[in-house]
Order: structure tokens, then C-alpha cells, then sequence
């Protein structure tokens, strides 16, 4: 992707996530990699997800300068996750981290995420957990122990916190994100019911898992094209609005 095409995506993630009522005020916060990898984009932190435009976006260094863009207040967390992240992963281009209720409710218990709905599936032995320790403030304390955590995975339960997820694309964190919040949803549900639950046998678990990731060769772009669609047309929006227009259909 061009760089416009990066940021254009990024603002349709802030956007979508708007949508679905997944941000948390102005406390959470997504990037993408500019390409190239040298930097990143991310909000200025204090706006809302709903109202960032590609014009909003700022250009930050892997060791958290902001080079473009204006900030309201600086984003010191959101450095240190997304900084340290993106130095050490190179196969990662994008970086979703969410408070949603159901996603903080299941990193609140020991057991995790249960393998109990196929929601749940997408992650089965691929995810990863990190132990509550505050703010994220420091790049040795949190930054290094954050990345040493999510070790070779792109999925994370923050404990007591939240989620975290990451993509080789901005349409792969997202895939993660709504579905790690599917599967937590689902699982807040059935234990609230009170009653026993069933659990797929550990082959048939890994077996979903590895057929839904080949179900679709670039992951989550399907669904992303037609939320794109879908939104656009919502909002009745142009290019000039901080949105581009899809290309017509060939």
C-alpha cells in the first residue's frame, strides 16, 4: 500500500470500531506502519474514534517523536506498546489495542479465553497473555516485558486491561480484534447462563483453527472491502470529507 492508502485504512479501522461501539472515549488507540517502517500513524490522543480524518493522523518514530501532525496531549502509553512492538516485530504493520467491556471482563479471568464457540476457535493455541502492571510508562518495564509476552503470536489478552491484537494488515488486526470480541462476548454469556458447558475435543479445535485461517487467503480483507462499502455509502461521503471514494468495480 502507498502511504495515503495506509492512512486512509487506518481512519476506516478508527471509524469501524467507532461504529460498533468497541473505543473507550479517547483512552485507546490504534496504528499502522508507514511503509517502509521507520514510523507509524496513530490519533492525536484526546480525540474520539469517530472523529478522525486522514488529516488527523500523526507521523511518530519507532522511539516515540512525533514528526507530523499535531497532539493534544502526549501519548506516552501508546508509544511504548506500539514503539516497542513494531521495532521488534517485523511482521507486523498494525497494532489494535481496545478496552471493550467483554474484552477486559475475560482477561479479568484465570481460565482466559475458553475454546467454547467457534468465535473462540480463530484463537486456539495463539494467543498470548500479559500480567496487569499498570500504565504502560516505561520501555524497559513494559515496553520490553509487553513484547517478550506476545513472543511469536499477534493476539494478546492484556490481563485486568484489555486486548491487544496485530496484523500484517490493517484489515488482518481488525478481523482479530471484532472476533476476539465476538468470542468474549459469547463466553461472558454462557457463564452468566450458570449452565455446564461443552468443550470440542483439542483436535477439533486446532483443526478450526487452521481452517479458518486458510479459509480466506488474505485474512479479513472480504469482510473489510464490504464494510468499506457499506460506510461509505452510509455516510454518503467523498473525498474531500477525509474519506476517498472506493474505485468502481471492474
Amino acid at each position: 500500500m502507498t502511504e495515503q492508502e495506509v492512512r486512509q485504512n487506518l481512519v476506516y479501522a478508527y471509524q469501524f470500531l467507532a461504529e460498533f461501539k468497541m473505543d473507550d472515549l479517547t483512552y485507546t488507540h490504534l496504528s499502522a506502519r508507514v511503509p517502509g517502517g521507520s514510523h507509524f500513524y496513530i490519533y492525536p490522543f484526546g480525540f474520539l474514534f469517530s472523529e478522525v480524518t486522514t488529516q488527523d493522523l500523526l507521523t511518530v518514530t519507532l522511539q516515540g517523536e512525533v514528526l507530523q501532525g499535531t497532539e493534544m496531549q502526549y501519548n506516552k502509553t501508546g508509544y511504548v506498546i506500539h514503539s516497542n512492538i513494531y521495532r521488534t516485530r517485523k511482521d507486523i504493520n498494525a497494532i489494535f489495542h481496545l478496552h471493550t467491556p467483554m474484552g477486559v471482563a475475560v482477561s479479568a479471568m484465570e481460565c482466559g479465553l475458553l475454546p467454547i464457540s467457534q468465535f473462540s476457535l480463530h484463537f486456539y493455541n495463539r494467543i498470548a497473555y500479559h500480567s496487569y502492571n499498570s500504565l504502560a510508562l516505561d520501555d524497559e518495564e513494559h515496553g520490553v516485558k509487553l513484547v517478550q509476552d506476545l513472543a511469536i503470536h499477534k493476539v494478546m489478552m492484556l490481563r485486568n486491561h484489555g486486548t491487544l491484537t496485530c496484523g500484517s494488515t490493517i484489515h488482518e488486526a481488525f478481523f482479530y480484534a471484532y472476533y476476539l470480541e465476538q468470542a468474549c462476548r459469547v463466553q461472558c454469556m454462557a457463564l452468566a447462563s450458570g449452565q455446564p458447558l461443552i468443550y470440542p475435543p483439542s483436535h477439533t479445535c486446532e483443526k478450526a483453527a487452521l481452517d479458518m485461517r486458510a479459509f480466506e487467503p488474505d485474512l479479513g480483507y472480504r469482510d473489510w472491502q464490504a464494510l468499506k462499502r457499506r460506510f461509505l455509502k452510509k455516510n454518503k461521503l467523498v473525498g474531500d470529507s477525509g474519506f476517498e471514494p472506493l474505485a468502481p468495480a471492474v
